[in-house]
């Protein structure tokens, strides 16, 4: 099937889904931009890092259970639910008096928050055809640092008088993408199941699908150090100033998504996802490993405009695998069990970011400082590119959906 037969309403579709993800991940991803101001309220490193954190942990809890939810009752349900709960969860986080509280109301916004990663990746898959998929899914996972560039750009300059304000600001983004999504969105056609028809073999009796996920959960470390870590670094060692590091993480998001899109239709064009998946691991090693070493010199040696090259180059190429892995999991997964192996895949990935994020606030608070938190991330990028199966484990992905 051509895109011929896919309506112009899939890119409808595809805009609100993306709507809700730039929220979801301004959320998730967005509470590195308030370290500084956590930090002025008395905190350490790594206490802030536990905070920041919790949403990811949040999200680690739930996201299966959302998968089975989207495979069941579909999509648009489960999205509006979530962004639903991560809303009001957000709104007691900004109201919340004491680190606890405040904790808690984080780990339920990400697991309120994470029915958007379950559900959204569905509906590339069943709006869009095969030759499209890549692409769309860059476009939707371009969700991630869109979101992160937003909070980036208005997090920090809220932060004056302590995080509530920009947690209120949070809260108020997934209240109107809910709004979004429950006044626009439609669930795709599904295939017909013939009555009596034998229900799909579940895709993890190969261990192609197990390989996807262990290299994106490796991909992980260096996207969450180096989102984690690197605007408290630029602030406290690289002589930037809390707006000007907030802006500058923000601007280098833009590369993030050209980078997300770029990988997508990459993978349209030479018909792989695993094939580019292990070419961009390799780029990732290489410009995390950079990283580290530019810690190390700057600021006396290399001064401030090292550290903002090599954090924004850092920013882009990190967050540049994850369009093109999920896909290749959604499309060897099928429409039966897609929900359910892309939950499992964020759980994964978000497991390793709720990990790396304090471990890294570890390194750098000690000894091993700031440098050895962003060389574990490259070490990881490295061991992904020999987890990344071999192309001659992907097949073409057939259309999953039926005419609409």
């Amino acid at each position: 099937m051509t895109a011929s037969g896919y309506p112009p309403a899939r890119w409808r579709h595809l805009g609100v889904g993306l709507t809700g993800l730039v929220a979801a991940c301004a959320a998730q991803n967005g509470l590195p931009f308030l370290t500084v101001s956590l930090r002025a309220e008395g905190l350490t490193l790594p206490q802030a890092g536990l905070l920041v954190s919790a949403p990811t942990a949040g999200l680690v809890c739930t996201l299966l259970l959302w998968g089975a939810l989207a495979d069941r009752y579909g999509e648009r349900l489960v999205l509006t639910a979530g962004l639903a709960i991560a809303a009001g969860a957000l709104t007691g986080a900004a109201l919340a008096d004491g680190v606890v509280a405040t904790g808690l109301w984080l780990l339920l916004a990400g697991g309120g928050s994470a029915s958007v990663h379950a559900a959204s990746g569905r509906l590339v898959l069943g709006w869009f055809p095969p030759e499209q998929r890549g692409l769309a899914m860059g476009i939707r996972q371009a969700g991630q640092p869109l979101g992160v560039g937003l909070a980036g750009l208005l997090l920090p300059r809220l932060a004056g008088d302590g995080p509530g304000g920009p947690l209120a600001l949070l809260a108020a983004g997934c209240a109107a993408a809910a709004v979004l999504v429950g006044l626009l969105l439609r669930d795709p056609a599904r295939p017909p199941r013939t009555a009596g028809a034998v229900r799909p073999a579940s895709p993890y009796r190969s261990p192609v699908l197990w390989r996807v996920h262990a290299a994106s959960t490796l991909l992980v470390v260096p996207q969450f150090a180096v989102a984690g870590l690197a605007f408290d670094w630029l602030v406290r060692e690289g002589g930037w100033s809390v707006a000007g590091a907030g802006t500058l993480l923000a601007a280098s998001q833009a590369g993030g998504v050209a980078a997300r899109l770029g990988a997508g239709a990459w993978s349209d064009r030479v018909g792989s996802r695993l094939g580019p998946l292990r070419q961009v691991a390799a780029a990732v090693a290489v410009v995390v490993g950079l990283l580290a070493l530019v810690a190390v010199l700057t600021p006396a040696v290399l001064g401030p405009g090292a550290a903002a090259a090599a954090v924004a180059l850092a920013a882009v190429a990190t967050v540049s695998p994850n369009g093109v892995a999920f896909t290749s999991v959604a499309e060897r997964a099928g429409s039966a069990w897609a929900g359910r192996a892309l939950g499992a895949h964020n759980t994964a990935q978000n497991l390793a970011a709720a990990l790396t994020v304090p471990l890294a606030a570890l390194l750098a608070d000690g000894a091993p400082g700031y440098p050895a938190a962003f060389a574990l991330g490259a070490v990881a990028a490295g061991a992904a590119v020999a987890v990344v199966p071999g192309r001659a484990a992907e097949v073409p992905a057939p259309p999953l959906a039926a005419v609409r």
